[in-house]
């Protein structure tokens, strides 16, 4: 008779945080522009177009993004720079010479304000109709504020202690969540709600506390939504997904931050009581992944027994090219972290100038496939996150003669929707799913008469 076997249990080697040099953390915002020492060297112009764009677009930077990760002999052209600092194009040119002929005039803030903000309005700035049919509501009718639910397993949840990051992405899909106004925000500080909810919906097996940058919180307010998780009531919540760009922007998060040995710990319970915890780490360049910092705190991390998945949009000026893709998805195999999916820039905030078509996105995935080990082939992409799901770009191809964009849906907001593949009429220069249309003579998608009776129902719901 064999040995009993005995259930394999994570032990996780504690590495603490005095082993790693204490790091202040020093931010930047629009009104320090003129403090970021390397930015002597550009133009009075060049300054003064950054002073523009950032008082319509949000703007945030600190010192390990300055000097670890910019490499100032190629400015503007370097991917980090473009990542972080507001650049000219990233405006319309009318929406670029309306502001900055009122600064220049010297306009009050009232004036200023009304701009600025009919600018943002016009820049769609909740993209996939998230405010009107992903948050959902209580059994009295009731929107519950700082929860989205818009595919069957997975819930979103945005902590208000969570709704900034260490620095801001320039292209950012969730950029009104950093402009002030709190008619453009989704948060909560309800921990009860959260959990109310995720209770009376067994349904749900999968919750992402996202932002903004969860990993700005301290632990103890981490802990506060996440420990309560742990009991028998929430047994069908098997995995937790943590959304952050911090392994990025503020490694020194993980290393010697005051409660970073509590944020580690809070994984580790997490994992050791049987959850899957995962990691969403939004990369976009393979430098952000290239300093000793990054990679400490990535080890750190996959240390507590969490998984760290790798995502991020294919975007012009900083990765529109399949050797930067490979090269970051071979680094992040390399370094233990799972490639996960490539996404299409989303229409909102500055995607005019990040933009990249559909046919063109295709090919440098296509490309940058080519050049890796099945490891990294796990990433998938193209995506678009549109409003009746994540839509995949699967190729180009020829079906009973007519060129097509072959896609397919990889979630849905019909699960049923989900891996059936449709056709539509090949487009260069489509960059989104409303751009496209329907190939072979079809008037309508396969699934666009059911989306357009969820979709009248849900804004008939939010109206009232």
């Amino acid at each position: 008779m064999s040995a009993q076997l005995k259930p394999l249990v994570w032990q996780p080697t504690m590495e603490y945080a005095s082993n790693y040099e204490k790091v202040p953390f020093k931010v930047y915002t629009q009104r320090d522009l003129d403090r970021i020492e390397p930015l002597v060297r550009l133009s009075d112009e060049q300054r003064f177009e950054m002073k523009v764009v950032s008082t319509v677009l949000p703007f945030r930077v600190n010192q390990y993004m300055i000097d670890e990760l910019i490499d100032w002999r190629n400015i503007p052209a370097d991917p980090i720079f473009q990542l972080t600092f507001p650049q000219r194009g990233m405006l319309k040119p009318e929406h670029f010479d309306r502001v900055a002929t009122l600064i220049r005039d010297g306009a009050g803030k009232v004036e200023l304000d009304a701009a600025v903000n009919e600018i943002r309005l016009e820049l769609n700035p909740h993209p996939a109709d998230q405010m009107e049919m992903n948050m959902p509501r209580d059994e009295a009718g009731n929107r519950l504020d700082g929860i989205q639910h818009k595919y069957r397993e997975t819930v979103l949840f945005f902590p208000s202690q969570g709704q900034t990051c260490h620095s801001y992405c320039t292209f950012c899909f969730r950029w009104a969540q950093f402009v002030g106004d709190k008619d453009l925000r989704i948060a909560s500080s309800e921990a009860e709600s959260l959990h109310a909810y995720l209770q009376a919906h067994p349904e749900v097996t999968d919750l992402l506390v996202t932002g903004g940058d969860p990993m700005v919180m301290k632990a103890k307010h981490l802990a506060g939504y996440l420990e309560p998780l742990l009991r028998p009531e929430f047994d069908h919540i098997q995995t937790i997904r943590i959304g952050t760009k911090a392994l990025t922007f503020w490694p020194h998060r993980f290393l010697g931050a005051d409660d970073a040995d509590d944020l580690i710990r809070l994984l580790e319970r997490l994992v050791e009581a049987g959850k899957q915890v995962a990691v969403m780490a939004h990369y976009n360049h393979w430098k952000e992944l290239d300093t000793e910092a990054a990679q400490a705190a990535i080890r750190r991390v996959r240390g507590t027994g969490a998984v760290i998945r790798a995502q991020g949009p294919l975007i012009a000026h900083i990765n529109d090219d399949p050797a930067v893709w490979a090269r970051m998805w071979k680094l992040q195999v390399k370094l233990g972290i799972v490639p996960y999916y490539m996404f299409v820039e989303r229409d909102t905030g500055a995607r005019h100038y990040f933009e990249v078509p559909l046919v063109r996105a295709w090919q440098i995935y296509r490309e940058a496939m080519q050049q890796v080990s099945g490891l990294a082939r796990t990433a998938r992409g193209p995506s678009m996150s549109a409003s009746p799901g994540k839509v995949e770009i699967q190729g180009v191809t020829e079906v009973a003669g007519e060129k097509v964009l072959a896609l397919r849906f990889i979630q849905g907001r019909n699960p049923d929707w989900v891996q059936r593949p449709f056709f539509a009429k090949y487009d260069e220069q489509a960059s989104w799913l409303n751009h496209l249309v329907p190939a072979f003579g079809e008037e309508r998608w396969f699934w666009q008469d059911e989306y357009d009776a969820i979709r009248n129902e849900k804004v008939s719901v939010a109206k009232n």
